[in-house]
């Protein structure tokens, strides 16, 4: 599209580095991040690519901020179309002009995008790659308002006390215009046939100590289904999986959508985007409006790639199993006969809203310091309260490369126990040998395999035991024998064990 200047035609030095521009902005916040050139292709490259050399089709990205996306398919397309449209000047304003559309998540990003895409970032000036008449080119922006209802947006749940216009005089509003039905009139009855983009994750809901934050980037990919686009590529948080806060609706959906054709799913973000820490890792998808089916899922593993077609959603499942090596674990063990574990695991707050006062004979579990209280005190899981049971975290977190531990080490609540809603209690026994096994089989590599299947983040509430098969307590259980039972080969307890590490 320009003329390459002596430094980009001749060998590189040895002591030098040229990055691209745009790799080095792709490594700015966990809220909205930039997508490296190297991604945005492996993206484009889920779309059939004969789309390249059809001279109608339209692409829009969303979600715009450095303009990478329509850079690079402007590059597909200045080659897909050579042979219709010789001319190289005629054939980059065609592109340009007709093919290619953006709506800017700031008015800084939309000035980046021109920039990258059209060499200018006025797209009317002389400057410009390709001949437009304003200086928008087919980039939007337009600054936009939330709508506030009993200090919430109704769009996308943003808080007021947090984006309230009156607060953020002179800073960014994050009311994106995508998904505040602001779409620019120039494209608001076009027919897109690829909607493609990295949309912003997440927002500030003034929880919390303030540092609470709600996913929005299933708006996006909702008002892009809305659109009818023949194809739609977004690359979001994997979170969303395991559901939870703003996500249920949304992950029941897509688990359930057989136009979900393509999945490329990183557990560790940091495969994907050098430097960004997104717990429960990265992915991004194909979705084809037209055809349906299983889902070829590619997933990016402790620096090993497999890919297979299978359904988001296996039998016996509720929740995607995210790793390729692990369906046929899962489907020996998860049969008619199968029994959760989950089933005697507590909810939160097991003994309900536990607070230091008066100190009494139950002795109270709790971060970081234990206390004692009255069994007057306790308004509910009072019958296991005289039991032995077990306690764990509710949440436990760690970053880094495998092997995991995956949860905190379980330990005993002796008689006249209970605890905080900082730890879950599991099962009710007469006997500290039963209580003794349960933590035997919880360390095994087995157990925690299990509960990895479901627990996408640091949280480890009750239901990421759903997938862990309940056995008998009456007596302690190894790997070597779980293995054994369910008939596992060598290559699946490989697996297994390069997941995780053992427990001491």
């Amino acid at each position: 599209m320009s003329k390459k200047t002596n430094a980009e035609t001749s060998a590189p030095l040895k002591t030098g580095y040229n990055p691209d521009i745009l790799s080095c902005l792709a490594n700015l916040s966990n809220d909205e991040v930039f997508t490296p050139p190297e991604v945005a292709n492996a993206m484009l490259d889920l779309l059939p690519q004969k789309i390249f050399s059809d001279p109608n089709a339209k692409f829009l990205d969303p979600a715009c901020k450095s303009g990478v996306f329509l850079r690079e398919i402007a590059k597909r397309l200045i080659a897909g179309l050579a042979d219709k449209i010789p001319n190289l000047q005629k054939r980059v304003d065609h592109i340009f002009k007709e093919q290619l559309y953006a709506i800017a998540i700031t008015e800084l990003t939309s000035l980046l995008a021109r920039r990258s895409v059209y060499c200018s970032k006025d797209a009317g000036g002389k400057y410009s790659v390709a001949h437009f008449k304003n200086r928008e080119g087919n980039i939007f922006y337009k600054p936009t308002k939330h709508l506030w209802i009993n200090g919430k947006c109704l769009e996308c749940g943003a808080s007021q006390s947090e984006y309230g216009d009156e607060e953020r005089q002179g800073l960014e509003s994050h009311a994106y215009q995508f998904i505040h039905n602001a779409i620019p009139g120039e494209i608001e009855n076009m027919k897109f046939d690829v909607i493609i983009g990295n949309p912003p994750y997440q927002m500030s809901d003034g929880g919390g100590t303030g540092s609470s934050a709600m996913p929005i980037y299933q708006y996006f990919v909702n008002e892009a289904k809305k659109l009818k686009p023949r194809y739609l590529v977004m690359i979001i948080p994997a979170r969303w999986y395991s559901g939870g806060k703003g996500l249920d609706d949304f992950r029941k959906e897509m688990l359930n959508d057989k136009r979900l054709r393509k999945l490329v799913d990183y557990f560790d973000s940091e495969d994907c985007f050098p430097g960004i820490d997104l717990s429960g890792g990265v992915c991004y998808f194909l979705w084809n409006r037209d055809k349906s089916g299983e889902c070829e899922i590619t997933s990016i593993l402790n620096k090993t790639t497999t890919t297979i077609n299978r359904p988001l959603l296996e039998d016996n499942a509720d929740s995607f199993i995210r790793f390729n090596e692990g369906i046929s674990i899962f489907r020996k063990i998860h049969n008619t006969a199968f029994r959760s574990f989950e089933s005697i695991v507590s909810a939160r707050k097991p003994f309900g809203d536990i607070k230091k006062s008066k100190e009494g004979k139950i002795k109270v579990y709790a971060y970081p310091n234990n206390f004692s209280i009255s069994e007057n005190e306790i308004k509910q899981g009072k019958e296991l309260i005289s039991k032995y049971k077990v306690m764990v975290a509710k949440a436990y977190g760690e970053r880094g490369s495998f092997p995991y531990l995956v949860i905190g080490k379980p330990f005993i609540g002796e008689p006249e126990s209970c605890c905080t809603e900082t730890y879950l209690s599991i099962g009710s026994f007469d006997s500290i040998s039963e209580a003794e096994n349960v933590i035997i089989y919880m360390k095994t590599r087995f157990f925690r395999f299990f509960v990895l299947f479901k627990k996408n983040t640091q949280n480890a509430p009750k239901g990421v035991y759903q997938f862990v098969p309940l056995q008998d307590f009456s007596k302690p259980w190894t790997d070597e024998e779980l293995y054994k039972k369910y008939n596992l080969s060598p290559e699946e307890i490989s697996f297994i064990e390069s997941m995780i590490r053992p427990m001491e």
